[in-house]
C-alpha cells in the first residue's frame, strides 16, 4: 500500500470503491444465506467486522514475526480464535439470533473477505492503517447486507427490522425469503449500481470531450475574427 494514500482513504475505500459484496463479490455464502431479514444481515456483518478488526490488529502487530511459509495457516488460526469468541458470546447473550444464523458464524473463519484483507493489507501495514482498513471494509459489508436483507424482508414479509412498513393489502413475495430471492435481489442491486456507475463515467467522458473540443475551437474562432 502506498504511503501516499491517506488514512481517510484507507477507511472510505471499503464503503464503496472496494465494497466486498458489490465490487469484489466476496463473502457470498453468508451474504446470500442469512439476509432473509435486515437484523440477520446486521448481526452477521457486525460479527464479521469484529473478527476482521481484531484479526487485522493482531496480524499487523506480529506480521514481521510470522514466517512466510506458514503465514496463511497463522492467519487462519488467529481468525478462528476471534470467530470462536464471537460464536460463544452470541450463544450466551443472543441465543435466538445465534440459532437463526446457524453455522454461518463459525464459517466466518473461511470468509474470503477476512483472509484477503490480512494477505493484501494487514500483513504489509501498521496497526492504525490496518484497523482503519478493517473498519471500512466491515462498514461496507454491513451496508451491503443491510440493503440486501432490508429489501428481502420488506418484499417477503412486509416488515423492516420487525416493524411493518407495507400495508396488509400487500401480498408478500414468498420467493424473497427463499434462496432464489437472495440471488435475484443481489443481481438486481448489482445491476442497478453498475448501471449508475457506467452512466456516471459516460457523462464524465462526454464532459471532458466537450471541454477538449471547445478549447480547440476557441483559437480558430479568435483567429477568424482577427
Amino acid at each position: 500500500m502506498s504511503k501516499n494514500v491517506s488514512a481517510v482513504k484507507d477507511f472510505t475505500k471499503g464503503l464503496w470503491e472496494q465494497n466486498a459484496v458489490f465490487k469484489q463479490v466476496l463473502g457470498m455464502c453468508p451474504t446470500l444465506a442469512v439476509t432473509v431479514s435486515a437484523i440477520n444481515g446486521i448481526a452477521m456483518a457486525l460479527a464479521t467486522t469484529f473478527v476482521l478488526v481484531f484479526s487485522s490488529m493482531i496480524i499487523s502487530l506480529i506480521r514481521k514475526l510470522i514466517p512466510t511459509q506458514v503465514r496463511i495457516a497463522s492467519y487462519i488460526l488467529i481468525i478462528a480464535t476471534f470467530v470462536t469468541i464471537v460464536d460463544l458470546v452470541m450463544k450466551a447473550l443472543f441465543p435466538e439470533l445465534s440459532k437463526a444464523l446457524g453455522p454461518y458464524i463459525p464459517l466466518i473463519v473461511v470468509n474470503c473477505l477476512i483472509l484477503g484483507r490480512q494477505e493484501a493489507f494487514s500483513s504489509k501495514n501498521g496497526v492504525f492503517r490496518s484497523v482503519l482498513d478493517a473498519l471500512g471494509m466491515g462498514a461496507g459489508f454491513l451496508l451491503a447486507l443491510f440493503m440486501l436483507g432490508g429489501v428481502r424482508e420488506i418484499l417477503g414479509s412486509r416488515t423492516l427490522l420487525g416493524f411493518q412498513v407495507l400495508p396488509n393489502l400487500y401480498e408478500p413475495w414468498l420467493v424473497m425469503i427463499l434462496p432464489a430471492g437472495a440471488f435475484l435481489t443481489l443481481g438486481l442491486l448489482m445491476a442497478y449500481f453498475n448501471n449508475r456507475e457506467i452512466n456516471k463515467k459516460t457523462k464524465q467522458r462526454e464532459a471532458i470531450l466537450q471541454k477538449h473540443l471547445s478549447s480547440k475551437q476557441s483559437p480558430a474562432v479568435e483567429g477568424g475574427e482577427a
